[in-house]
């Protein structure tokens, strides 16, 4: 295959990929193609699962060192009358305030460094801790600090340890991993962005199959040489291209990540729902079925006729298709329905997609875009999805059924609970697939 993914080997067990309520999207993804340099770093999401940790743990110890210091000042006095001795009369010599403030200032430094700026590199702590560091040796050596009470020893050491931890969480752990993610991902992504073939997406009839052609050998540069087909002209149109290219090589790459996904729930029927940590986008949500049906009528109905998905499926109450921008790729606007009994208000998304048929699978991917025709409306929150899609696997021996496959990252905006958002993804993944074979019973007669 064009991108090196050899989806017989998922064939037995992928999930299908798209976005809520048939929406795939995110603006802030950005992947190199050999069409579109790719974006700058910095624009893409860099606040990663262990930089979130080392910021709490950076907040900790703001919260411990103060805690500390209010038990040292309740020992023997009142806490206002220590107070008093302690800042207004403040000794370098006996007074702990400034072990406080030194914790303040770590503390402001390293928040604004690496969550505000979100900074790769470790000067910023290099400063904290040697300031600190200088400052706690010259605190002992002068001060008589060991000789006032146990508070004496444990403020000192603790301060002294905590920074240099903070100095090893960043160094080893925090900057070592996020570079090596992006280091990861961007070869993945520049393995995946090969030319893909084209496929030209028409209009269907209630009551007609349409077999789509094999996909054509050669890069689109070649057939837009030759005059074959649709192709962006407009930068704006180019930049369509790009996302839906870049939304394309995340999918195939979280398909070969299957030992990777975690376990989330099962259906009744069977349908499983993983999770897959993505660098720079979080948790994806990857649903699996089997379905019994050709892979054809699958394509027909969820990829090939996105207008039409309104039809017969309930978590989706508007899908529009915006521009057409070439053969492969489609600009669409879509609104899901609500979820978890109308506690997750209805969405809108703006999306860009592409479609791309192989010999042995049916690919639409996408992510969010900006189109200018579609600004947010007051009546909906606009939500932003992550690259997803839905992927049909055919099968090598039975061609009456096929692997459905949806990823879904996406971010819902607005101020619900995370947990309460994944709980509802989960379960219109479900409601999904319960509409989606009601459909094909509905439909497989005729095709048969």
């Amino acid at each position: 295959m064009p991108s090196g993914v050899d989806y017989r080997e998922l064939e037995g067990s992928l999930p299908a990929i798209a976005s809520l309520n048939a929406s795939y999207s995110q603006a802030s993804l950005s992947i190199p193609s050999p069409y579109y340099p790719p974006l700058p770093p910095g624009e893409r999401r860099a606040f990663s699962d262990v930089r979130r940790t080392f910021c709490l743990f950076v907040t900790f110890d703001l919260l411990f060192i103060t805690l500390l210091w209010i038990i040292e000042l309740n020992i023997s006095k009142s806490i206002w009358i220590s107070l008093e001795n302690e800042v207004v009369k403040y000794n370098f010599e006996s007074s702990f305030f400034d072990i406080f403030l030194l914790a303040v200032f770590r503390f402001l430094c390293l928040q604004i460094g690496y969550a505000a700026f979100r900074l790769r590199h470790w000067w910023v702590i290099a400063i904290t801790t040697l300031v600190t560091s200088a400052f706690l040796i010259a605190k002992v050596i002068i001060s008589d600090l060991f000789s006032q009470n146990a508070f004496g020893y444990v403020l000192p050491i603790t301060s002294f340890v905590v920074a240099w931890l903070e100095t090893w969480f960043l160094d080893f752990k925090v900057l070592t991993q996020e570079a090596e993610d992006e280091r990861v991902y961007l070869a993945a992504v520049n393995a995946a962005c090969e030319p893909a073939p084209l496929i030209s997406p028409r209009a269907v009839s209630d009551g007609q199959f349409y077999s789509p052609p094999e996909s054509l050998a050669g890069s689109e540069e070649d057939l837009d040489e030759e005059g074959i087909g649709r192709r962006a002209v407009t930068e704006q149109d180019k930049e369509f291209v790009r996302q839906g290219r870049e939304a394309m090589a995340v999918v195939e790459q979280i398909l070969t990540q299957e030992e990777n996904w975690k376990f989330e729930k099962t259906s009744e029927l069977g349908d499983a729902v993983y999770t897959l940590e993505i660098p720079f986008h979080g948790k994806t949500f990857i649903l699996k079925a089997l379905l019994q049906c050709s892979a054809e009528l699958v394509y027909q109905e969820v990829i090939l006729q996105p207008e039409k998905m309104v039809q017969w499926n309930r978590t989706v109450s508007v899908c529009q298709i915006l521009q057409r921008v070439d053969d492969n790729t489609m600009v669409s606007y879509d609104v899901s329905a609500g979820a978890a009994g109308g506690v997750v208000s209805p969405r809108d998304f703006v999306n860009v997609r592409r479609v791309e048929r192989r010999r042995d699978c049916y690919i639409s991917a996408g992510m969010a875009t900006n189109y200018i025709s579609k600004p947010p409306h007051n009546r909906y929150v606009r939500g932003e999805n992550g690259p997803g899609g839905f992927v049909v696997l055919k099968s090598n021996s039975n061609p009456s059924v096929c692997t459905f496959i949806w990823v879904l990252n996406t971010d819902l905006k607005g101020r619900l609970p995370r947990y309460l958002i994944h709980q509802s993804l989960a379960a219109t993944m479900f409601e999904f697939m319960s509409h989606l074979r009601q459909r094909i019973n509905e439909v497989h007669v005729p095709y048969r």
